[in-house]
């Protein structure tokens, strides 16, 4: 048994990832237009109809823009705590609307979704396992901090989204006023490469096959830089920078290891906040 994973957008942007078996998936926040989901999962070959579920973050406006459309569209159903959803102030379908509990998984046909609380500046946010048969993989982006909570699912998974939003350096010396340097930095932002790099490397099982750097900042980090940072810590674990313009290539994760399968598109520029 294998999961299938891609990106189809990662940074403030818009952020939406897929997971997902033969059968069926889900995506892991809507932060891109309706059509974009669409256009990005045909380019891939991957079909609408085995979306069974879409599960929100929190409210901020790059991981929620498409859900409304989107679950409207192709009745999804829209997994989202109560906290998160007041504040996102988004009208769901009464039907469509299911509610998620810290630490209790959520079963989607064969997958199982475990939320966690995480920290980060929004009403009630949270992060992902998605797991199948022997198989997990982690969704962990928009982190103030490394908490325990983070430390032990990071261990247990076989391929994770891992946010590196921003190098210090770049930060420090960049035309961010200084509020918003103390928003990224106070606990409750985003991750840096460093802090993203010394989890992967205190934290990771040998069963960890695949990285995905995700959420990455435009004016405050580059591909090439912590791609760079990570290869030079690698060892069996394969190191990717998923794209804040396009979908990434699919990827299957099985418990051994797991295979890159290239289907890329033509990059499709979008306007970006951080």
């Amino acid at each position: 048994m294998s999961l299938i994973i891609t990106s189809l957008n990662s940074g403030s942007n818009g952020n939406c990832y897929y997971i997902g078996n033969e059968q069926e998936a889900v995506l892991i926040d809507a932060g891109i237009s309706c059509r974009e989901t669409e256009i990005r999962m045909k380019r891939l070959g991957l079909s609408m109809e085995k979306i069974k579920a879409v599960f929100i973050s929190h409210e901020h406006a790059d991981h929620i823009s498409g859900v409304v459309t989107l679950s409207k569209k192709h009745q999804l159903p829209v997994y989202i705590t109560e906290a998160t959803h007041k504040q996102a102030r988004i009208k769901l379908e009464k039907g469509l609307i299911h509610r998620f509990t810290a630490n209790i998984p959520v079963q989607i046909g064969d997958l199982s979704v475990t939320p966690f609380l995480k920290k980060h500046d929004a009403a009630d946010p949270h992060s992902f396992t998605v797991s199948s048969s022997s198989v997990k993989v982690g969704v962990f982006t928009d982190l103030g901090i490394v908490c325990d909570q983070l430390m032990h699912h990071f261990q247990q998974c076989h391929a994770v989204f891992l946010e590196a939003n921003y190098d210090e350096e770049m930060l420090n010396n960049g035309g961010y006023p200084y509020y918003l340097k103390q928003r990224i930095t106070n606990g409750l932002g985003h991750l840096s490469n460093v802090q993203a790099l010394e989890l992967f490397n205190r934290h990771r099982s040998p069963a960890l096959r695949h990285v995905i750097l995700a959420h990455l900042s435009k004016n405050n980090n580059k591909p090439e830089l912590v791609e760079e940072l990570f290869n030079s810590h690698k060892g069996n674990t394969e190191i990717t920078v998923a794209s804040r313009f396009a979908e990434m290539p699919l990827t299957h994760v099985t418990a051994d290891n797991s295979v890159t399968v290239k289907k890329k598109a033509a990059p499709h520029q979008q306007l970006s906040l951080f």
